[in-house]
């Protein structure tokens, strides 16, 4: 019996979209020259209109470029986040350049820049249990240590700060939203765990075919990432878009949340209390997916 939920907990998982409310921040930096000014205006626009497909709202998607990059419209956008429920979900996506001088590192935007520790400041007093960042910029893997936090999970696109070339992952990570390639469990949605294994896996086919070095290696810090939806394709789109569908995926998403949240205290809870609350939680889960699915093709 035990298997047989732990079963259903690995096919139900990723279901859900992000929380009860969805917000994404995707910020395009400096390209520094036409031809990465080109890039970064491209991945970042396709970042957005994806998650604009998979927020269920597009007032939660900002994109932010040129003017509306500067530092001090930043904390604006920020600050105005600090209303949002601890229940909602929070994914902040950088597409640019960044630096790191061995003792700090800066996210290149008009007017001054950005640093780790000023973004994660602003991230701290956002109420927000789960969030994301996703650094896709050269050196951003000098950002991680200042960015980590409790609840957040943090995708850089290099290991250090000292892998300063331009990267690949960005393009990589912007195609991962589009990409059924990147859907392996083939339920229609791409979790942040999906689309960094696509990316990653992206990069190091890169630069094996190009026979070179490797002057890039993703990596990813923080909890939950298998749970944390960033996309949906055909049906699963098209559900939270239908009014009809919408409380019961409300409903979905707080089940899965729990799920969530009771595996990281499994550890500290008895085997049988741990599986009579897991069992309680799928069967619900269970029953709210097959009346999603009911409706879904039109069965009374």
């Amino acid at each position: 019996m035990r298997a047989l939920f732990l079963g259903m907990a690995v096919g139900l998982a990723g279901l859900s979209p992000l929380g009860a409310a969805s917000q994404f921040v995707i910020i395009e930096g400096l390209g520094g020259a036409p031809e990465y000014s080109e890039r970064f205006a491209d991945e970042a626009g396709r970042v957005a209109a994806a998650a604009r497909r998979s927020s269920g709202d597009d007032a939660n998607v900002r994109l932010l470029r040129g003017p509306e990059a500067r530092l001090d419209n930043l904390v604006k956008v920020f600050s105005g986040l600090q209303a949002l429920s601890p229940d909602d979900s929070l994914a902040v996506i950088l597409i640019g350049h960044g630096t790191d001088d061995g003792e700090q590192y800066k996210f290149n935007i008009p007017g001054p820049d950005i640093t780790a520790e000023r973004l994660a400041n602003l991230l701290d007093k956002i109420p927000v249990k789960r969030q994301l960042v996703v650094n896709t910029t050269s050196a951003s893997g000098g950002a991680v240590d200042a960015l980590k936090g409790p609840s957040r999970i943090v995708v850089s696109a290099t290991k250090n700060g000292r892998e300063r070339n331009a990267t690949v992952f960005s393009r990589y990570w912007a195609d991962a939203f589009e990409a059924p390639e990147a859907d392996q469990d083939k339920n229609e949605t791409i979790t942040v765990a999906e689309a960094f294994q696509f990316a990653q896996a992206k990069v190091a086919a890169y630069f094996d075919e190009a026979k070179r070095l490797a002057t890039e290696h993703p990596s990813i810090e923080g909890e939950l990432a298998e749970s944390f939806v960033l996309a949906r394709l055909g049906a699963s789109a098209e559900a939270l878009n239908d009014p009809a569908l919408r409380p019961l995926t409300a409903k979905r998403e707080k089940l899965e949340i729990a799920i969530d949240e009771l595996k990281l205290q499994k550890d500290a809870m008895s085997e049988e209390d741990y599986f009579n609350k897991l069992q309680a939680l799928l069967i619900d889960l269970a029953e709210v997916q097959a009346e999603i699915t009911a409706k879904t093709e039109g069965q009374p």
